[in-house]
């Protein structure tokens, strides 16, 4: 997720995502080992909230400068919005602090009820960037933070390329935080994709940017922890908002950060309770694990933990978007799988991956797996999952449940599929159930770190369609009918049908 500054540029586009018409976005695995100097720092300020042990619960980050000058915001942007047309505004800001790391106390218990006492303390000095209604009267109450992934080796926002719609539709205001230390200040990327912006991987804010990030500073991610819900603090109060209130916080993350939201959420919240709820999205088993000053994520550590479950103690519910490709391979999230309860809900979505066509925009061009990566329209259903948790919170209504995705037996169990390889149960769109190409979380034949995470899309044989659609009309009809089903489920929002339409491909169909 390389290369833009600002996502300020361009239309947002809801439905398939034409060739060449965004810029790059990347999501390959990352595993980040680096040392750092610390930099003196201003006193952090304080306000009422938290909960017992831990941290002093009224520590808040300082979030009062707001950074400028530079070539302004940079951002790996994957889908970059027209903000002014959305009727929103841009502003970042240093985040600034004495932060705690943690230690986990009497081990990790598979069910996720864990202990974290504060370890080691450091400063921080890191950046915000809050995207919000500018007229106040639109405001929601709902603040989304975005724990921003760095698994491409820079800062980058892939909740916002998914749910931007729904985010601006809805009036709530978006927040990425610049949570761990190779976004800010670089580090050893083990995997790059090709690309537009990919020699900026590795380099961190302060090297891409000096004039305006060099005054930043990270003291590693075992801190990020403390970091996140010292901004959340900060937010709550109304920093940075410029005179908001919020009355609700969701944390959010994808990847690599969703792995962080496992973590913060079993071991963190109970600590603090600096969240209301929390959309976690393509999770694998296991979750982050603590790290030692100056040192970056271990995420081949995380990939090789013991599973892990979402602790079932706490108020703030979790939403949990899986991706078919989520489920098997190398993230293997199955093993982690929960039942639904009255604070959880899991979407396991068929036909989708990892990273799919919408979040990679025109760099999916510049990535060779044998096949198309996969084109299915996982963000649709990923802001019908957001709605379903922000409504949750709300009024107090639990969302739909969704069925999960079939899977074989065994040591290492694959996704069941039918006779045209398409996978069997789970949430399903229109071209899973009524389709024109297959579209699966298994990759392509030219296998890589980042194909396996990419999924594929393999055109259905001429003969075949045919067979399956005597008429274009026929298609259409089953298409629409298919639709209308799947928004009537609840898994696709009804202002996102025209989009969800725009999937299906009447032209390949010759009778």
């Amino acid at each position: 997720m390389f290369g833009n500054r600002s996502p300020t540029q361009s239309g947002p586009g809801a439905g398939r995502p034409p060739g060449g018409a965004r810029r790059a976005a990347r999501a390959p695995m990352a595993v980040v080992l680096t040392g750092l100097a610390l930099l003196a720092l201003p006193a952090c300020w304080t306000v009422p909230g938290g909960g017992p042990g831990g941290p002093p619960p009224d520590i808040a980050a300082d979030l009062s400068q707001e950074l400028t000058g530079g070539n302004g915001p940079f951002i790996g942007a994957a889908v970059t919005v027209d903000l002014a047309q959305a009727g929103y505004v841009e502003h970042e800001y240093a985040a600034a602090g004495t932060a705690s790391s943690y230690r986990a106390v009497g081990g990790l218990p598979q069910d996720g009820r864990w202990t974290f006492e504060p370890d080691g303390s450091a400063s921080y000095r890191t950046r915000v960037l809050v995207r919000r209604p500018a007229q106040a009267a639109e405001f929601s109450g709902t603040v989304i933070v975005e724990w921003l992934n760095v698994s491409g080796g820079v800062d980058a926002d892939p909740e916002w390329a998914n749910l931007h719609e729904e985010i601006t539709r809805q009036g709530h205001v978006w927040v990425g935080v610049s949570a761990q230390q190779i976004g800010v200040i670089g580090g050893q990327v083990l995997v790059q994709a090709p690309g537009p912006g990919s020699e900026l991987a590795g380099k961190g804010l302060k090297a891409i940017d000096p004039a305006r990030y060099g005054s930043l500073a990270h003291p590693g991610d075992g801190f990020s922890f403390d970091i996140l819900s010292q901004v959340a603090r900060g937010l709550r109060a109304g920093a940075a908002l410029d005179g908001l209130q919020p009355r609700r916080l969701v944390a959010a993350g994808e990847s690599q950060s969703a792995f962080a939201m496992v973590t913060y959420y079993n071991g963190v919240q109970p600590i603090t309770a600096a969240f209301d709820g929390f959309y976690v999205h393509s999770r694998g088993a296991s979750a982050l694990p603590l790290v030692g000053p100056g040192q970056g994520a271990d995420l081949t550590g995380a990939l090789l933990s013991s599973p892990t479950t979402f602790r079932t103690d706490q108020t703030a519910p979790v939403f949990d978007v899986q991706t078919e490709s989520d489920l098997t391979g190398i993230l293997n999230s199955s093993k982690a799988r929960q039942p639904d309860s009255d604070r959880f809900r899991l979407w396991e979505v068929a036909g989708t991956a990892h990273a799919d066509a919408h979040l990679l925009g025109a760099n999916a061009a510049s990535i060779d797996c044998g096949v198309p990566i996969n084109n299915g329209p996982l963000h649709l259903v990923a802001k019908a999952a957001l709605r379903g948790l922000t409504d949750w919170l709300e009024t107090g209504r639990a969302p739909v449940t969704g069925p999960r995705v079939e899977l074989t037996e065994g040591l290492l169990p694959g996704v069941r599929r039918d006779a045209d390889g398409i996978a069997l149960g789970g949430v399903r769109t229109p071209p899973v159930d009524v389709p024109i190409d297959v579209l699966s979380g298994d990759p392509g034949p030219k296998l890589s770190t980042i194909c396996l995470l990419l999924g594929s899309t393999t055109p259905l044989p001429a003969d075949r369609v045919a067979e399956l659609y005597p008429t274009r009309a026929a298609y259409q009809q089953r298409y629409g009918t298919s639709a209308d089903k799947t928004v009537e489920a609840g898994f696709v929002l009804r202002e996102d049908r025209a989009a969800l339409l725009d999937f299906a491909e009447p032209e390949r169909v010759t009778g």
